[in-house]
């Protein structure tokens, strides 16, 4: 089945929430491990970003897509949708905060889109295996300091990859070496700006940046 891996990446991320929520800490525990999880994003997003062979492609697709995203104003867009669901089931605490952290992180990546594409083209499941494995582990850490919020991030992850998956005929043909080079690097920047927000050192407005992967790929591929 096309979305198998799909699905298995979506109930990862669900069975890591469940857990996540059976877990009680002290604030002071739940800062400290925020601290190391904001620690991590970031080295993640810096090794994601040096992908680029040409600096140029993920600064220009910051500023248009950047730009773009801030006009749309896409962040409290996103903000809205986490407070719908936020109140849908009467959650409290940091619901939004968990839903907009969990989304970014699991859909800005190369993973989601390699392994949506192999899925949808090949049947070939196995990068998005490993990615369920890599967000049910951080679901489970993000859900016991940020809350429940982290496992409504399943919604739009579902989303994103399905329909990478169910349109990957479409979509590989654009997707050369280089582009997905430039989309790694710039999805990279939004994670190192998203760890820099969970450490509390910058309020980044990450959600008006994501326009600026598709950007910087479209850069890409016109050979700009």
């Amino acid at each position: 089945m096309v979305l198998t891996g799909v699905v298995v990446n979506v109930a990862a991320v669900l069975g890591g929430a469940f857990l996540g929520s059976l877990v009680k800490l002290s604030p002071r525990i739940k800062d400290t491990i925020m601290q190391g999880l904001g620690l991590a994003v970031c080295l993640i997003g810096i090794s994601m970003g040096l992908a680029t062979a040409n600096i140029i492609i993920p600064v220009a697709g910051l500023v248009v897509g950047g730009g773009l995203g801030a006009w749309i104003g896409l962040e409290k867009r996103l903000e809205g949708m986490g407070q719908r669901l936020g109140n849908l089931v009467k959650a409290k605490g940091r619901f939004t905060e968990g839903f907009l952290t969990a989304t970014l992180v699991y859909c800005v990546g190369a993973m989601a889109v390699v392994g949506s594409l192999n899925s949808g083209l090949t049947g070939d499941h196995q990068v998005l295996f490993t990615k369920a494995v890599l967000d049910g582990t951080t679901a489970v850490f993000f859900t016991a300091s940020l809350g429940i919020g982290v496992a409504f991030s399943a919604i739009p992850l579902f989303i994103y990859q399905g329909a990478i998956a169910l349109c990957a005929g479409l979509v590989a043909p654009l997707l050369s070496d280089v582009v997905l080079a430039e989309l790694t690097s710039t999805g990279g920047l939004l994670i190192l700006g998203i760890g820099l927000n969970m450490l509390g050192v910058a309020q980044i407005k990450v959600g008006n940046l994501l326009p600026a992967i598709l950007a910087a790929a479209a850069i890409a591929w016109f050979g700009v």
